[in-house]
């Protein structure tokens, strides 16, 4: 082979090695197009992160909590579309209405606020709340008291909340914790859960009112401070009855919370993980004989 020939199979090769090496952007480009939509659609349709930021949900949800909630059991609708990118409507594919208990996604309906709370009235119900008791159809729902719970204390969660220095207390084993009064609730479908209902608050009292058809009525569990359907008057909460298109998913369990002593860096959260609360179901215990009465 002659050194001419050899000059352009040299050449040759290394244009095509050089060619091997050019990126092609287009393709890039639009796989990543696929694989944001692709999260975009999982986000919107089956299911969601969800981060706890308040205290309106003691004591079954903590500050730090870190939830999956689930977009398909009521159907779809704009609100069940992530970053509230769908103009406001009240359309709904598939829709079906929750349960008493379920722990819902209201947004707010004046802006896009997502708003975490529980159904405790249903379409058609007569609805009031008389001295912090839900009276529901004319009767009181039930509340029974349980022993006192203790919650963590530490940078998302420091018990000053409930204005009660008395709650401050160190347990047993010499840990400081908040000590918080908790009562059972039991709606009429059986479905039961804590709440705490420590002071006479200004939403402890609730003319009775008939939830309009398309609309559940939701609060929170920490009912001393929490801002929901009781609040008519208020834009802080949820100015009354929520309608079925704006609640975005259910509530389905915690995968990991965190008690706010690390940075947004992932690999700092293994020293702030609250023990015990990975995986814990957010489905209401159903009592089967209370159902049934």
């Amino acid at each position: 082979m002659s050194a001419d020939t050899a000059d352009v199979t040299q050449s040759t090769d290394k244009k095509t090695q050089e060619d091997d090496k050019k990126v092609d952007w287009i393709a890039e480009i639009r796989g990543l197009a696929l694989m944001l939509l692709a999260v975009f659609a999982f986000h919107s349709f089956i299911a969601k992160p969800f981060y706890i930021p308040s205290e309106s949900m003691l004591p079954n949800l903590l500050v730090g909590d870190r939830l999956v909630v689930s977009k398909y059991p009521y159907g779809w609708n704009w609100s069940s579309i992530s970053f509230h990118l769908a103009p406001r409507g009240d359309w709904r594919v598939a829709g079906s209405t929750p349960e008493y208990g379920d722990i819902v996604i209201p947004v707010h309906p004046e802006r896009d606020e997502d708003y975490i709370k529980r159904v405790v009235g249903r379409p058609g119900d007569r609805i009031a709340v008389l001295n912090g008791q839900i009276i529901l159809n004319g009767e009181p729902v039930p509340q029974e008291a349980e022993p006192p719970l203790d919650l963590p204390i530490d940078a998302n969660s420091d018990c000053m909340g409930f204005y009660d220095p008395s709650f401050l207390i160190t347990d047993e084993a010499g840990n400081r914790v908040c000590r918080v009064p908790v009562y059972r609730e039991t709606l009429p479908n059986g479905a039961n859960y804590l709440i705490i209902d420590h002071v006479n608050g200004g939403l402890d009292n609730f003319a009775e009112m008939t939830i309009p058809e398309g609309h559940v009525f939701v609060m929170g569990d920490n009912r001393d401070h929490s801002s929901d359907s009781r609040e008519l008057n208020s834009s802080r909460g949820l100015l009354g009855p929520v309608p079925l298109e704006n609640i975005g998913g259910r509530a389905e369990f915690i995968t990991f919370s965190l008690d706010g002593t690390t940075t947004l860096n992932p690999i700092s959260w293994f020293t702030s993980l609250r023990e015990g609360r990975a995986w814990t179901t957010l489905r209401p215990a159903i009592d089967a004989e209370a159902s049934a009465e």
